[in-house]
């Protein structure tokens, strides 16, 4: 999703223990010296990258917020839209780092102080390196499993979610509302699941998922949450509902960038670190937007986001599990439980095939839900460490 600063209720819902999980660095990887240890600094109208290059290979980019808003930090691909890896959501005064596998070439780096914009950029360059990670044969074939069968959910759920666009978007254009409020969740699963993918387009991303609170000056609001408003308008007011010609065009944009998302994923290739890496962003979406309700601001629908960025964490740590176990496996058994707590209190709120409405969520049960997921964010934050060491 694109984003906006966190509200103040959302930062009450975080609360002390998010802010406790983000001022622990994830441990640096093993073999790592100074010149693969990139410090960055953000602050309100700076982003003091400590060098413009590093060698190839295993590098950690601490990030420290200095001013008085949420920042994220990415490296981007040269062009600037394709985010290569991303730590988000980190607090004023507050330290995170970013631990990713960059081979040689053309990169950017972008601090987004308020999390939004396009954030201040730099370029930045990895250099060639002789850098030779001893990796067994054993090890190898764990990586290669992880990285096969990830590449291989990843595609699946974005055929699924293209096909579930595709018949939301007739129940939509048919004028058969119910139909269509009842496919909105269901479709959008697929799209969780797997957002820290599709976020890393950074063209498409902002076409089909921004909330309408997130837009910049002059920027045409298209995509899921666009429909979602019309669909669900008990909340806008003074609403004038979308013509049927309207709702076609609309209807045409959101199947023709999903089909485009489908057709670029199916050229990716995943690493372990950018599985590693994803987990722990999944987790990230639903702490600065599924647990605080403003996701789905119109369907409250956050319930099913929810479980979705939750499934796909589980399924990208699943994935490295038995590398994680074999090198730390006291943060495996403690991901292990949290995941499992956190699957509990979900679990407490299905309603039949879904979720109850946000909505109807206790104060308490937010509070649970929102311990929950700090729990989880802290040792699967030093996950690609360990995965890369």
């Amino acid at each position: 999703m694109t984003r906006r600063p966190l509200t103040a209720l959302a930062l009450l819902a975080l609360a002390v223990p998010a802010l406790a999980s983000c001022t622990e660095n994830a441990p640096a990887a093993e073999g790592g010296g100074d010149d693969r240890t990139v410090t960055v600094t953000s602050s309100a109208d700076a982003c003091e990258v400590s060098t413009t290059e590093a060698p190839a290979g295993t590098l950690s980019f601490d990030v420290t917020n200095a001013g008085d808003e949420v920042t994220e930090f990415y490296l981007l691909g040269e062009d600037g839209l394709r985010i290569v890896a991303e730590v988000e959501n980190v607090g004023p005064q507050l330290s995170r780092q970013l631990v990713v596998n960059a081979p040689a070439g053309e990169y950017m780096t972008a601090c987004k102080p308020g999390m939004v914009g396009e954030g201040i950029r730099s370029a930045f360059t990895v250099t060639p390196s002789d850098e030779e990670v001893e990796v067994s044969a054993d090890e190898q074939e764990l990586v290669d499993a992880a990285e096969s069968s990830y590449q291989t959910y990843v595609q699946d759920q974005s055929d699924q979610l293209l096909v579930k666009t595709r018949e939301f978007a007739e129940d939509y254009t048919s004028g058969d509302d119910d139909a269509a409020r009842a496919m909105y969740p269901d479709a959008r699963t697929h799209w969780e699941r797997i957002e820290t993918v599709a976020e890393s387009f950074g063209d498409l991303d902002p076409r089909m998922d921004a909330r309408e609170a997130d837009l910049e000056p002059g920027q045409r609001w298209t995509g899921w949450h666009r429909m979602e408003k019309d669909l669900w308008p008990q909340r806008a007011g003074d609403y004038t509902p979308l013509t049927d010609a309207q709702r076609q065009t609309f209807a045409d944009d959101l199947v023709a960038n999903t089909e485009e998302l489908d057709e670029r994923i199916g050229e990716l290739e995943f690493t372990v670190d950018q599985i590693a890496n994803g987990s722990r962003g999944l987790l990230e979406e639903v702490a600065t937007g599924k647990v605080t309700g403003e996701e789905e601001y119109w369907s409250r629908t956050d319930l099913w986001d929810f479980q979705a960025n939750v499934d796909g964490a589980r399924v990208g740590y699943d994935g490295v599990a038995p590398i994680v176990e074999g090198k730390d496996a006291e943060l495996a058994s403690q991901l292990e439980l949290r995941f499992t707590d956190l699957q509990e209190l979900l679990d407490a709120q299905r309603v039949g095939d879904g979720f109850t409405s946000y909505d109807d969520l206790t104060k308490q049960e937010v509070r649970e839900l929102a311990d929950a997921v700090n729990a989880l964010s802290e040792p699967l934050s030093r996950l690609t460490a360990v995965v890369v060491a």
